[in-house]
């Protein structure tokens, strides 16, 4: 276990590998699962404030789906928000190209530079998920293993991938460059 910056690292997030691999999952993270996306607090709001322009890329059932459930729903089970579903438990902002590709319209919309806005952290970060404890202080960053993943862990260990480091833009997005940069010197230091 590795402590950065109060954030409390799981081993696995900086011995195992990982690169996705889309062509062998079609993306199935976005529509496997019983809950959505894990929201932040102010991602809710951000969602709200952004709906009109990541609309064209949603689908009908994704946008019927946000306009009855709203941006976001509460999910006993984490105790946290997340996105809202499909009636078939997919994600409402996934939508899914002519190959049967997954695709975040959320963060077509980014690509397009109409919002500023990648998608949410949570599956930004994706295999790493984050447990925030803010009662006792600390966070901890853990790595999530899936069987739809199988592709990509093989895919990162040819690459020889840390699940931090294929996570890195995610990581510096949520906890800043210097965290990230204790966090690999930690990390190779641990190789030695």
């Amino acid at each position: 276990m590795l402590i950065i910056q109060e954030v409390l690292i799981h081993d696995d997030v900086v011995k195992e590998h990982f690169l996705c691999q889309l062509d062998a999952c079609k993306g199935a993270c976005c529509w496997e699962g019983d809950w959505g996306a894990p929201l932040e607090e102010d991602e809710i709001d951000i969602l709200v404030d952004i709906q009109d322009k990541v609309k064209p890329y949603l689908s009908e059932e994704g946008l019927a789906a946000i306009q009855k459930d709203g941006v976001a729903t509460w999910y006993e089970e984490p105790a946290e928000y997340g996105t809202s579903l499909l009636k078939n438990g997919a994600c409402a902002y996934m939508n899914i190209d002519q190959m049967g590709m997954a695709h975040c319209g959320i963060e077509q919309a980014y690509n397009d530079k109409l919002i500023d806005f990648r998608k949410p952290i949570s599956c930004h970060l994706y295999p790493i998920r984050v447990e925030s404890k803010p009662e006792l202080g600390f966070e901890a960053m853990n790595y999530d293993r899936w069987d739809i993943c199988s592709a990509a862990c093989s895919n990162g260990k040819k690459a020889k991938l840390p699940v931090y480091r294929f996570a890195k833009d995610a990581l510096v997005r949520k906890y800043g460059q210097e965290f990230y940069e204790e966090l690999d010197a930690a990390a190779q230091h641990l190789e030695k």
